[in-house]
């Protein structure tokens, strides 16, 4: 039996469109007896509004359980090698529901860590707080290291670039988490119970997931529907288990 980990955004969908292929690749993983978890670096959403988003573009029978964002590896890797839990976060419902789901105190009194997620309405006196309990003594978590977050026409700023401004006002190095870090692939392995030879590593992107699996041992299918094409292995550096142009060619074993 194997456990499929698979990316969302340019595997599963692009948006509100379902990638090509998509629907199957799920029901031959279940026709196998295998199983999936969507291994995501998006820290926004909780299970539920995963389930909620992917169940409005067209997908069936998901599960709030079926989802392991960075969020969750953040909270749960944290909480794991510290026992402190007072926390201030930047971020939205996804975070601080694995902050609390993980025995975290959100507060902004003696802050032992500030956890950094992705915030699209994050205010300047939101990070100017967060800034002043980093100077205080408080750890910074980035929860990923995106630093672009790819869009219709262009790019907004990633998650990574906001963490990156924290450490240039602090001196701080926050911890790496998300994919292409290891903590991220202990802790979905952990969540769902098996060992890496068991996991199969799925995405669109050579830089995170797929640069997880080759850095850390981990079989991996590299599929050419969202970030990277197939020209971008040797110039990467970065060389997938298997390459195919769609969720399609996959031939599940």
């Amino acid at each position: 039996m194997k456990t499929y980990l698979i990316d969302l955004d340019g595997t599963m969908y692009k948006g509100s469109t379902i990638i090509e292929g998509a629907i199957e690749f799920l029901e031959r993983i279940k026709k196998n007896g295998d199983n999936y978890i969507f291994l995501t670096n998006n820290a926004t959403r909780t299970g539920i509004q995963n389930v909620q988003h992917m169940e409005n573009i067209g997908f069936k029978g998901l599960k709030k359980e079926d989802f392991f964002t960075s969020s969750m590896a953040a909270a749960s890797y944290i909480a794991k090698t510290s026992d402190k839990r007072n926390a201030y976060y930047i971020g939205v419902d996804g975070l601080e529901e694995a902050l609390i789901n993980n025995g975290f105190t959100i507060t902004d009194k003696d802050v032992d860590f500030v956890f950094v997620g992705l915030d699209k309405e994050g205010t300047y006196e939101k990070y100017s707080k967060a800034l002043t309990h980093l100077l205080n003594g408080a750890k910074l978590i980035g929860t990923n290291g995106d630093r672009l977050l790819a869009k219709d026409d262009g790019f907004n700023v990633g998650n990574g670039s906001v963490v990156a401004l924290f450490e240039y006002a602090t001196g701080q190095k926050s911890a790496q988490i998300g994919k292409p870090h290891k903590p991220i692939l202990d802790e979905v392995l952990a969540y769902a119970n098996i060992s890496k030879d068991d996991a199969i590593l799925v995405g669109d992107n050579l830089e995170t997931e797929i640069k997880l699996g080759v850095d850390f041992g981990v079989e991996t299918i590299f599929v050419t529907s969202g970030v990277h094409t197939e020209k971008d292995i040797e110039r990467l550096n970065v060389h997938p288990t298997k390459t195919v142009q769609s969720l399609n060619d996959i031939e599940i074993k």
